[in-house]
């Protein structure tokens, strides 16, 4: 077959593709290291390969595909025991806050270059599992841009770039992660997010990502940056394949008690329901009416799919503030010690830097006055969500950046309610809607209560089988 349609192909297509003996593991890893490994640079995407480990992967689930039986889409496959698994031999990519044993995990931040674990991160070891190839660390902020980073180039390994536009950002703090499904260099890659670090680079480049709910998810081996808002999610080119790498990654981790006591998930690809409820957030539009007709025709799908819309509105309150001083106050317990010592001084961005020696500022008083807000404001946005069954808006009300933009104004009133999913923990699952009028992506943002993500995938499989904004790609 001709290599050039695999590039952008969902991880679901590849697996028919794998299941078909029409090409193995090996040769789609190889094709795809050969992508990573020559343009990953380009996008400054790629911390590093790992091809030997991936041949390796790709090696044993080829063996393990010649007694492949069982239908994945009925769910008869179990972690372990990978012979159904629709990521069987599928290559991805890992954000390099995830440990990897044996192989460097840099968190994006010069003073940890040198950073090599002796065991893998909890995902990284139930992707291996479910039989899928890692094939590459990708690049990130400088430790996921917790003291809250000015520059696009906040990285060690430079700005993330934008495949459809190189003058532009890709996204933060998972900016190789975007890049590289966007470009098609991995068909899905692991991102995380403590504040739209999945939402946003997923929109900017014009991807499906799915920040799931806190708890869901272990985050055992990943950087910790903000313990009680860090979650570890799926990018991809559709909803599908998110549903598929969830059902993969989640689940109950001793080591991770965030986890503990919450429903196993399992993805349903198959739903019938399409008379879904959807709240919709008001957003600010000024400035920018194509993007307001973008998520107007959104709207529009939905309500033809059978979608019944009414337009809400949150409550007042200082989001944003509350959000800031829970995650300082817990960036600062994480990282007090390097805080503190001369290494800071090796981050690349300046305002990082102030922002993380602010963070020590942060008094218990005004962690707990926090806290105590959190709860409160919860209940109400919870009481507003009940009739629904998500909240729909625009990702984000701006195109993605170019590279000198200052990042800590560029977000006021344009950044969506990623808030929601940082101060909640609730499930939002972000998808390509249209293009800017500068030609960059948009992005369509589903809300949902927590551990509801079934719903919000099921919507999103809906709208993108009645729209095509999706399988669009940048010309590579």
């Amino acid at each position: 077959m001709e290599t050039d349609t695999l590039a952008f192909m969902t991880a679901t297509e590849l697996n028919r593709l794998l299941r078909a003996k029409k090409i193995s593991s090996v040769e789609l890893t190889e094709y795809f290291l050969a992508r990573l490994e020559r343009l990953g640079p380009r996008y400054n995407a790629l911390a590093e390969s790992t091809r030997a480990l991936a041949m390796t992967q790709a090696r044993r689930a080829d063996r393990v595909g010649d007694h492949t039986a069982g239908d994945h889409t009925r769910g008869d496959h179990t972690r372990g025991d990978h012979t159904g698994s629709p990521l069987r031999g599928i290559p991805y990519g890992a954000k390099d806050l995830l440990a990897t044993k044996g192989i460097s995990t840099r968190w994006g931040a010069p003073p940890f270059r040198r950073q090599v674990f002796d065991y893998d991160a909890a995902v990284v070891t139930r992707l291996r599992e479910s039989g899928a190839v890692l094939i590459g660390k990708l690049a990130m902020v400088e430790l996921a841009g917790g003291g809250g980073y000015a520059h696009a180039n906040a990285s060690l390994h430079g700005a993330g770039l934008n495949p459809w536009n190189l003058k532009h950002w890709s996204g933060g703090s998972s900016s190789g992660a975007g890049s590289a499904v966007a470009a098609g260099l991995v068909p899905f890659a692991l991102g995380s997010e403590t504040w739209g670090s999945i939402v946003t680079p997923a929109t900017y480049c014009g991807i499906t990502g799915l920040r799931p709910t806190w708890g869901l998810v272990s985050r055992y081996g990943a950087m910790e940056l903000a313990w009680s808002m860090d979650k570890v999610g799926p990018m991809a080119h559709s909803a599908e394949d998110c549903g598929w790498v969830l059902q993969a990654i989640a689940g109950e981790d001793a080591r991770d008690s965030s986890t503990l006591g919450h429903p196993s998930f399992r993805f349903k690809p198959r739903g019938a329901r399409r008379d879904f409820r959807l709240g919709v957030l008001p957003a600010d539009f000024t400035g920018e009416p194509q993007i307001e007709r973008a998520f107007e025709d959104a709207l529009r799908v939905l309500r033809r799919a059978g979608m019944r819309i009414a337009r809400v509105n949150l409550p007042e309150h200082p989001y944003a503030d509350l959000a800031r001083t829970i995650l300082n106050g817990e960036t600062a317990a994480a990282h007090a010690k390097f805080i503190r010592s001369n290494k800071l001084n090796l981050l690349v961005d300046a305002s990082q830097r102030r922002g993380l020696k602010d963070a020590l500022r942060i008094t218990a008083a005004e962690y707990l006055t926090a806290q105590q807000k959190r709860a409160k404001i919860a209940r109400q946005v919870f009481e507003l969500l009940n009739p629904f069954d998500a909240f729909v808006s625009p990702s984000l009300v701006i195109e993605a950046v170019t590279l000198d933009t200052n990042l800590q104004t560029a977000f006021r009133k344009r950044g969506g309610y990623s808030v929601l999913g940082a101060l909640f923990g609730v499930p939002t699952l972000t998808m390509p809607m249209g293009f800017g009028r500068r030609g960059l992506p948009l992005g369509l943002s589903l809300t949902g209560r927590p551990f509801d993500e079934n719903t919000l995938l099921q919507i999103g499989m809906i709208f993108q089988r009645e729209t095509d904004w999706h399988r669009m790609h940048p010309p590579v």
